[in-house]
């Protein structure tokens, strides 16, 4: 199943970007346009969105969860809930279970 979703995901899925620029998109960007915003709010060019080996870094870094065989459940990673947070502070969007996770928390 995983890889499966891998190749179904577009750009490597979680093993790159493909997962943010398709956030962008779902929010009406065009795809070109989601790719120039990710990249400028990562600090990458849009080139290195497809790179897993880029990428993984990248996402290690910011907390944004990684999927490789290698990378599942690290001590330190980020993980679900808290990846998805990092994912909305950095590029600047709300995401509906981060949203309803602070409201009822209280946070």
């Amino acid at each position: 199943m995983q890889g499966t979703h891998a190749q179904a995901a577009g750009m490597g899925g979680m093993r790159a970007a493909g997962d943010l620029v398709a956030r962008m998109q779902m929010r009406g960007m065009r795809l070109q346009q989601a790719k120039d915003y990710v990249a400028g709010k990562l600090g990458v060019t849009p080139f290195d969105l497809s790179d897993p080996a880029v990428m993984t870094d990248i996402r290690g870094e910011l907390g944004f969860g990684r999927i490789h065989s290698y990378a599942i459940s690290q001590p330190g990673q980020a993980n679900m809930i808290e990846a998805k947070f990092r994912i909305a502070q950095v590029l600047g969007i709300p995401i509906n279970c981060v949203e309803r996770f602070k409201e009822r928390a209280g946070l």
